[in-house]
């Protein structure tokens, strides 16, 4: 199971080279992965089944499953589980995932440019719903669960340059997440309650769970949300119609027979243990039957045929979503029965729609005229799909049918609500008999007054997709055994009720047989009738639809949401750094008071006289930041206080938090520099205000605040600190003497790896907000610009002067033919260099270099470590632009920032996973003890692995910055200039020493 999960989900990140290099066939080697899966599932399908037959839920020797541990401390695992109810899905979703790929080869263009990533994402998709159907997590459930909306999203704005295909995927992800969101909670809740998230054993345990009470009928209750959402039952229904503005194939595959099929699949899952829990029934059967009825009542109006099927599909998933829920075996066998002809006989509609489309350029069946007799094997596919789809006999949509009917009628002896339900149920099959002939009318006969269609020759491979999937209609309505065998062990869940049912041709002469006379009677008149019918349904009073109704209430948040901007987002940055200090001194100030916080009996001020002196040097810094009229200065005097803080960690026997916030405060001394040479030189105009003594004294308050928080939560410990054990466990399991380091890249990995990701986001933030035309990667090198200016060195030389002289120098040294100080020095004109800062860099770059790999690989047992190596690389590279200037960074780091970044990332996350295939934890690492030639023995703990990859984020962070802060600009300045453009310079000033000029 793993493995196929991890093939469809690596294939999909391979697709975008695969179609850059096949075009539009690599469509076939995509279809090869669910195809291959699909022949997989049907080698183990014998197995599955008798084991999920012999087994009760949750019991030793059941069906196949594989759990690996994830976060054991918080009971989350990676667990999978195939049994009978995960095969019915899979064979949608493997079996029709590989059509649908097929025939998207086909489909779409040869030079269409968003093909690649079309495909990656839908093999993502079918992925993504086989880890949802095997998950027996609920937590990972969710995840796929997610991810699956997620994709969705992508694939419905697939035409992006339409705004209808926009606003529908927006419409979808908003409806679809806000359900999701709703079954986390009722996840959480439930797996709270049972004490377990393992779907496998929450159901065996369902019995009790179910009669605790009202926590867990809630949570079922939230589960249910989620599911209508998903499979848009009323009052959600409304986002599938508008979901047709995707591609065919995303309709064919996720809108019949994947996506709205995970609500589906929720409720058959948790139906054999909760469908008798107190909102079971009313959720079901009512939103079930409304959704039926309407969706069926709006597909006879529709003119578009792709429509005429979305309303239909709304329609069928509640006359599913009731069949499934309804509980006891007859359920189970129709429901599952009815989800795979559904499958078969929808997917095959919506591709042959695609087809008309493709082949013809429209959709309209006031349009389409005899088509029919223009492709016959096309009218055929269509005629046998809409045939299941209306029930009509020796197909196996009525072979569904037939069973569903057998469990109603069988309901409807219980008494009036049962009877009910038969009774909505028949007139849906009747709506449903009705617009599957409109359908077939309206693509494929021959209008009066109408002319023909222009309508090319379909291509063998064009059709076979939806010709096979027609062939499974008719094959399993004669021969319903098979499919009859693989939902025969989920019906088994439920407690036997008299004769077992199962999905037959010929279930004998009784009510189920007539039922299904009167509906195909009904809806044949009802189908004859249409005319009289649209006359009826125009004159009507208009009823507001659902839709309206979801873009009032957006409307309202938008409204609101500006109301309470315009009145918080001012434009001001005092007004904001007040409302945020003020919450922070008063929230935490009122816990205090209200809970009686204790404080310490005793204060220590120092613990030798350097603090004080730091201490002393930082106030000084302080108030020289706050007097300084420049702000090159007040950025200078900030630093001060955050070197002091660094001199603090030493002196209290710190040395890696010293290293690292040393580090820190260089690199974003440098960024500030950089950003100021875009701000004005001096400060905000000092003018007496009336808010002085107000904004000092909420600063002295902010901080006496966090003062007594830090003092106060020293004073309530009553427990050993959990740091005491620290080195220990550093040295014991993670295999290193710098605790520090450990920590970070073992025991709270977790921790370090949300904090490299959000880096990663800060610097591709950076980047987006700086550059326009790119991410900065691809600029001139050295090579590609002219010398700097010789001659005007040379003539400031001839006026005389120690300036002149230094100049001329200069002027030599960028002349120089062979072996520069720098290899871009010669970029820069004479009057912008410094010889002495070039030869200084010249001579430390590759050391300082040297020295942040050591620090990387000395970090695990003494001071340093990825990040700090990362820092020492990146203040390397800040020098050299800042001696060289922007194509001296260039050549110094020919590698992308963003490359960087992303293989930092990968390093990561393949560090965090890889223990997964040997049986670990995510993120476990091992201690590896050798011995090589000249080195002699060597002890090698993996999670160095993972300080690598943070190690090439640091750096790649840093080079971001310095691209965008710096070399960006510098470009955008010297555009400005139009003396340095008639010169032919393409220098630097280097900002650092700028800023000290007098």
């Amino acid at each position: 199971m793993l493995t196929v999960l991890i093939s469809m989900f690596a294939l999909a990140l391979g697709a975008p080279v695969l179609f850059s290099r096949l075009g539009r066939s690599a469509f076939f080697v995509l279809a090869a992965a669910p195809a291959a899966a699909f022949v997989w599932l049907l080698v183990e399908l014998p197995g599955v089944l008798a084991a999920d037959q012999a087994a009760p839920t949750g019991a030793p020797g059941g069906p196949p499953s594989l759990v690996l541990p994830w976060i054991p401390t918080l009971q989350l695992e990676l667990a999978f589980r195939l049994d009978a109810l995960a095969a019915v899905l899979c064979i949608l979703i493997l079996g029709v995932g590989a059509l649908v790929l097929f025939y998207c080869a086909r489909y779409f263009k040869s030079d269409d440019p968003d093909v690649g990533a079309f495909g990656a994402q839908l093999l993502a998709f079918a992925a993504a719903m086989f880890g949802l159907v095997i998950a027996d997590d609920l937590i990972l459930m969710f995840i796929f669960w997610e991810l699956t909306t997620i994709l969705s999203y992508l694939l419905i704005g697939y035409s992006r340059h339409r705004l209808s295909a926009r606003r529908s995927a927006l419409q979808a992800l908003v409806i679809t997440t806000f359900g999701g969101l709703a079954m986390l909670v009722g996840l959480v809740m439930l797996g709270e309650e049972a004490g377990t998230y393992r779907i496998s054993e929450i159901l065996a345990d369902a019995g009790d769970l179910a009669a605790r009470g009202t926590l867990v009928d809630v949570a079922i209750a939230l589960v249910l949300v989620g599911a209508v959402t998903k499979s848009a039952l009323v009052p959600f229904h409304f986002w599938l119609p508008a979901a047709m503005a995707a591609p065919t194939p995303v309709s064919a595959y996720l809108h019949a027979a994947a996506m709205v099929k995970a609500g589906v699949f929720l409720v058959a899952r948790f139906a054999p243990g909760f469908s008798e829990t107190a909102f079971w029934h009313p959720l079901i059967f009512v939103l079930g039957m409304a959704t039926m009825l309407l969706g069926g009542w709006r597909a006879l109006r529709q003119f578009d045929l792709k429509l005429v099927l979305a309303y239909g599909t709304v329609s069928q998933l509640g006359f599913l979503t009731m069949v499934v829920g309804l509980g006891g075996q007859d359920g189970a066998v129709a429901g599952l029965g009815l989800l795979l002809a559904h499958g078969f006989f929808k997917a095959t509609l919506f591709l042959v729609v695609g087809i008309i489309d493709h082949q013809s350029g429209t959709r309209d069946l006031r349009v389409l005229s005899g088509v029919g007799s223009t492709s016959p094997v096309l009218f055929a596919v269509a005629l046998v799909a809409a045939g299941s789809m209306a029930g009509v006999p020796s197909l196996f949509g009525f072979v569904a049918k037939e069973s569903v009917f057998e469990a109603l009628v069988h309901r409807a002896e219980g008494g009036l609500a049962g009877t009910l339900l038969l009774g909505g149920m028949v007139l849906g099959s009747i709506l449903t008999f009705a617009y599957s002939a409109r359908f077939v009318w309206g693509g494929f006969a021959l209008k009066h007054g109408k002319p023909r269609t222009d309508f090319r020759r379909v291509r063998a491979s064009f059709v076979l997709a939806p010709a096979v999937l027609a062939v499974a209609s008719v094959v399993f309505g004669l021969w319903p055994a098979p499919l009859d065998g693989v939902v025969q062990p989920y019906a088994a869940l439920y407690a036997p009720d008299g004769e077992t049912p199962h999905l037959a041709l010929w279930h004998g002469v009784g009510l189920p047989l007539l039922l299904s006379a009167v509906t195909l009677g009904a809806g044949a008149a009802l189908y004859l009738a249409r005319r009289p019918l649209e006359r009826l349904q125009d004159r009507l009073p208009p009823v507001r639809e659902a839709e309206a109704v979801y873009r009032s209430v957006i409307g309202v948040l938008d409204d609101v949401a500006v109301w309470i901007t315009g009145r918080t987002q001012r434009g001001s940055l005092s007004f904001y750094l007040f409302v945020i200090l003020t919450t922070a001194v008063v929230t935490p100030l009122t816990a205090l008071i209200v809970f009686d916080a204790p404080l310490p009996a005793s204060f220590r001020i120092a613990q030798s006289p350097a603090q004080i002196v730091v201490a002393g040097a930082i106030i000084v810094g302080i108030a020289a930041a706050l007097r300084s009229a420049k702000r090159f200065m007040a950025v200078l005097m900030v630093g001060i206080t955050g070197y002091g803080m660094a001199i603090l960690f030493a002196l209290h026997g710190a040395p890696d938090l010293a290293l690292t916030q040393m580090l820190v405060e260089t690199i974003v001394l440098v960024a500030f520099v950089l950003a100021l040479r875009s701000l004005p030189a001096r400060l905000w105009n000092r003018a007496e205000s009336r808010h002085r003594l107000l904004r000092a004294g909420l600063g002295i308050a902010f901080g006496g605040i966090m003062a007594v928080i830090a003092m106060s939560a020293m004073a309530s410990r009553n427990a050993a600190p959990i740091s005491l054990a620290y080195p220990e466990m550093a040295y014991d399991e993670g295999g290193g003497a710098n605790a520090v380091n450990v920590l970070l890249v073992d025991i709270r990995a977790w921790d370090t790896l949300g904090e490299i990701t959000v880096l990663a986001i800060a610097a591709t933030g950076i980047a987006s907000l700086i550059f326009i035309r790119g991410r900065g990667d691809k600029r001139r090198r050295a090579d590609g610009v002219e010398d700097g200016s010789v001659d005007r060195g040379q003539e400031l030389l001839d006026a005389g002067g120690r300036s002149g002289a230094a100049l001329a120098l200069a002027a030599r040294f960028a002349d120089a033919p062979r072996d520069p100080w720098l290899v871009a020095g010669r970029t820069l004109a004479p009057e912008r260099r410094s010889i002495v800062f070039e030869v200084v860099t010249r001579l430390l770059f590759h050391t300082v270099i040297v020295l942040s790999v050591y620090l990387l690989i000395a970090g695990h047992n003494l001071p340093g470590g990825g990040f700090a190596g990362g820092l020492v690389a990146g203040i390397a590279l800040a020098v050299r632009y800042l001696a060289g200037g922007r194509f001296e960074l260039a050549e110094a780091s020919p590698v992308s920032a963003g490359a960087l970044l992303g293989t930092g990332l990968a390093i990561v996350s393949l560090t965090a996973a890889a223990p997964l295939l040997f049986g670990g934890a995510v993120l476990e690492s091992y201690i590896l003890e050798f011995w090589l030639p000249v080195i002699g023995d060597v002890k090698f703990v993996t999670s160095t692995i993972f300080d690598i990859g943070v190690y090439i984020i640091v750096v790649g962070l840093v080079l971001d910055v310095l691209r965008s802060l710096g070399s960006e600009i510098d470009e955008r300045s010297e555009a400005d200039d139009p003396v340095e453009e008639d010169t032919g310079v393409d220098a630097l000033v280097p900002p650092a020493v700028e800023g000290v000029q007098p």
